[in-house]
């Protein structure tokens, strides 16, 4: 029934199966505030381009690239939590058609895996407010992996933990070009990038994905 003999999806969250709506330059406003770096500061507009330009890297590899090691330590924790509050204020959603697609997927004997540029806490605090504890089969954050994207390690650390036989045999999708990739990286026979977050269709085809879908909820078909 699947294409490419495809048996394990590894779909990105916020932008991809989360919807974002803005809650990350949210977060990020609050967490370089934490040290003293206003919206109003000059430095802030070059900082949230770098945000923007880095959606779906780790959120600490992004913040050390703009501010000393203490300071991104610091920045980081004050992000995640803010992201938290806004996930506990209910600004957290699905992607419509999302939660359906994952099931398809998973009843048509393909594996699911969640990731995220985020820590541990926020992933947890995203997957319990959306009460999709029980999904996926594996969800994973950079501290899981090693390193996060574009480098291909949260896609290989699927693979290894969910029994994957070829990494030919993975779909990756997301919404940034770092989540394209970190699949291409890995061997991803499928490395999609999505239109309902980050990046334009010119961005994703400037890395060569292999595939560039309205949505998330599109997958099931394009593996059918």
């Amino acid at each position: 029934m699947i294409n490419l003999g495809i048996t394990l999806a590894v779909m990105d969250m916020a932008g991809t199966t989360v919807a974002d709506d803005g809650l990350v330059e949210r977060a990020f406003a609050e967490a370089v505030g934490a040290v003293g770096v206003s919206t109003s500061d000059d430095r802030f507009p070059a900082m949230l381009d770098h945000v923007r330009a880095t959606m779906g890297q780790s959120k600490i590899v992004v913040f050390r690239a703009l501010l000393p090691e203490t300071e991104a330590q610091q920045a980081n924790s004050a992000f995640e939590a803010a992201y938290g509050r806004l996930v506990e204020a209910g600004h957290c959603e699905p992607i419509p058609g999302a939660e359906q697609a994952i099931k398809d997927l998973r009843a048509a004997g393909v594996k699911v895996a969640l990731t995220t540029g985020f820590a541990r806490p926020t992933q947890d605090a995203i997957i319990a407010a959306l009460g999709w504890s029980d999904l996926a089969d594996i969800a994973l954050t950079p501290a899981d992996a090693g390193r996060g994207r574009p480098f291909p390690d949260m896609v290989l650390t699927a693979v290894l933990r969910l029994g994957i036989d070829d990494v030919r045999h993975v779909a990756v999708v997301g919404d940034t070009p770092s989540d394209v990739v970190s699949g291409l990286r890995a061997g991803a026979s499928i490395a999609a990038g999505v239109l309902t977050g980050a990046s334009t269709r010119s961005e994703f085809e400037a890395v060569r994905a292999t595939h560039v879908l309205e949505s998330v909820r599109d997958l099931p078909a394009l593996l059918s």
